[in-house]
């Protein structure tokens, strides 16, 4: 299915299979592609690069597709890779997480460091980490196969 390329986000690098791939959603999934474009909040004489996630509902393109500016998508793979690495050692705490210091990692960033934790705030959290280190333990082939390739590519890179 082609992207459209009409609306206000532009389209440049695009995946129109992403269907295909959309890891459990695979071949079912109503993300139909990614792009990298130009950012449809763009300014007259400011230009921004931005991701999209396309997703179709079977009769229209849904409100639904988001669209990120790039450092907000390396930073939630930077937030992916904190959490997995935390989960990896999980074990050790009987609350999956250390209570006292819910703080997992901060990453330094632009001067600043963005903080990496537990939401204590979150009232069924007891409940909620298990579920998702349940979750996040079910897609680790998926995961792990996309950090591998990765961490390939920014190698590649010279990262």
């Amino acid at each position: 299915m082609k992207i459209p390329t009409a609306l206000k986000h532009k389209p440049v690098i695009v995946s129109e299979n992403y269907e295909n791939v959309d890891g459990r959603n695979a071949y079912n999934s109503d993300a139909k592609g990614l792009s990298l474009g130009l950012a449809q909040w763009n300014d007259r004489g400011k230009v921004d690069i931005s991701a999209k996630v396309w997703r179709y509902t079977g009769e229209k393109w849904s409100r639904q597709s988001e669209e990120l500016p790039l450092h907000r998508v390396l930073d939630l793979a930077i937030l992916v890779c904190r959490t997995k690495h935390h989960f990896s050692e999980a074990y050790r705490y009987e609350k999956l997480y250390d209570p006292e210091n819910p703080v997992i990692d901060r990453v330094a960033l632009q001067g600043d460091a963005m903080t990496v934790s537990v939401c204590t705030g979150n009232e069924k959290i007891a409940e909620d980490i298990k579920l998702f280190s349940q979750a996040l333990s079910h897609d680790d082939e998926l995961i792990g196969e996309r950090l591998r390739t990765l961490s390939r590519i920014l190698r590649e890179m010279g990262y």
